[in-house]
C-alpha cells in the first residue's frame, strides 16, 4: 500500500493492516465523504468467519491502531455476541461482520452512493 501521511490515512491504513494480519475477510473501504448528513468520513467493512474471528479481527485492529497512533476507539459496539462489532475511531468506523449478518444487513448496498474500494488482502 503507497504512504499515507495524513492522520487519517494513517488511520486507515493501521486498521485495514490489522484485519489483514489475523486475516479478516471481503474488506471494503467506502468513502462517504461527498455525501450529505453522514456521521464519518469512511467505513471499513470486513467479515470473520464466527465468532472467535471477528473477536480476533477487533483485538488486532484496535492493537495495531494503539501501538501505531496511540488512539483508542471513541466507541465499540456489539462486543458481547461478536456477529457485528462497530469500532467508532469518529472520521473512521469500523464494521466487523459475521458473513450471515453482513449479508442481512447490507450496509454496502444501504450506502450505496458512496465510493467503494475493495481491499485486496495479504494472503
Amino acid at each position: 500500500m503507497a504512504k499515507l501521511y495524513s492522520t487519517r490515512d494513517q488511520l486507515i491504513t493501521n486498521i485495514i493492516s490489522g484485519i489483514d494480519d489475523v486475516k479478516g475477510i471481503d474488506i471494503s473501504l467506502l468513502d462517504l465523504r461527498k455525501i450529505d448528513n453522514m456521521p464519518s468520513s469512511y467505513f471499513i467493512v470486513c467479515s470473520g468467519t464466527s465468532n472467535t474471528h471477528v473477536n480476533a479481527i477487533v483485538s488486532s485492529v484496535k492493537k495495531k491502531v494503539s501501538k501505531a497512533l496511540k488512539e483508542k476507539p471513541y466507541n465499540t459496539e456489539g462486543n458481547n455476541n461478536c456477529e457485528w462489532v462497530l469500532l467508532d475511531y469518529v472520521n473512521v468506523v469500523v464494521h466487523v461482520f459475521q458473513k450471515q449478518i453482513r449479508e442481512y444487513y447490507n450496509i454496502e448496498g444501504l450506502w450505496g452512493d458512496a465510493k467503494t474500494i475493495k481491499i485486496a488482502s495479504n494472503y
